[in-house]
């Protein structure tokens, strides 16, 4: 188990909340606490830079405004208006989420985990996104941002070597979710991993979080290359 002592977690919980009211992102997908348009875009974010897929949601959801209504578009049509984010499993599997859910739940995306996990496509973090982002649950997320983050901060390039697998940081990342501000702080998480916390070149003299982390100052040979 990762999890920091008491005043640790409410210090990180703390300083990265203020550090996104400060510095966040606005991205069109925050606007809106729609499942499908959460949906939408946290597929489309997957292994895809923000800048490319902006442009794309507005044109996808311009097009498909509703689940219902790409639940009723040929695949090969949802696939065509994808290009060229690549990664092109990802428009197909998204189709069939809709037409599952049109199929199965009247068109309303699940609120549970158990039964969003149960879609085609949606694993663990997707779920996660859904729940935290369009009902407003405290749920955790884990992306590659949030893990390097943690890694850091709470680890350090020695003990982080002998961490294997994801449970460990699902569990920290769960006990690490304030109640009731779930939504701001996995935004904050990934928006802090990768605009501050970036693989080779953090902002450490700068961070919040450099009093406390098992990292600071950061050492490029230590940590590898990622």
């Amino acid at each position: 188990m990762l999890t920091p002592d008491d005043r640790t977690r409410r210090r990180f919980q703390r300083r990265l909340l203020a550090w996104y009211a400060k510095h966040g992102r606005d991205l069109p997908w925050r606007r809106t606490r729609d499942p499908y348009r959460v949906l939408v875009s946290e597929i489309m974010l997957q292994q895809t830079q923000v800048e490319r897929v902006i442009p794309k949601y507005h044109q996808f959801l311009q097009r498909y405004p509703t689940i219902d209504s790409l639940a009723a578009a040929r695949v090969g049509e949802v696939r065509r208006l994808w290009y060229p984010l690549g990664y092109n499993i990802r428009p197909i599997r998204l189709h069939r989420i809709a037409r599952e859910t049109v199929a199965r739940y009247h068109g309303c995306l699940p609120d549970s985990a158990e039964r969003l996990r149960a879609l085609p496509g949606i694993g663990p973090y997707t779920a996660g996104a859904i729940l935290a982002f369009a009902h407003g649950r405290n749920a955790a997320v884990l992306d590659t941002n949030v893990r390097r983050v943690f890694t850091r901060v709470f680890l350090g390039p020695r003990r982080a070597l002998r961490v294997r697998g994801d449970k460990a940081f699902w569990d920290l990342a769960g006990a690490l979710v304030p109640r009731g501000r779930a939504y701001d702080f996995n935004q904050a998480l990934m928006d802090f991993g990768a605009t501050w916390c970036t693989p080779r070149r953090p902002r450490c003299p700068r961070c919040p979080m450099k009093s406390f982390c098992a990292s600071y100052p950061f050492d490029a040979r230590s940590h590898g290359r990622p």
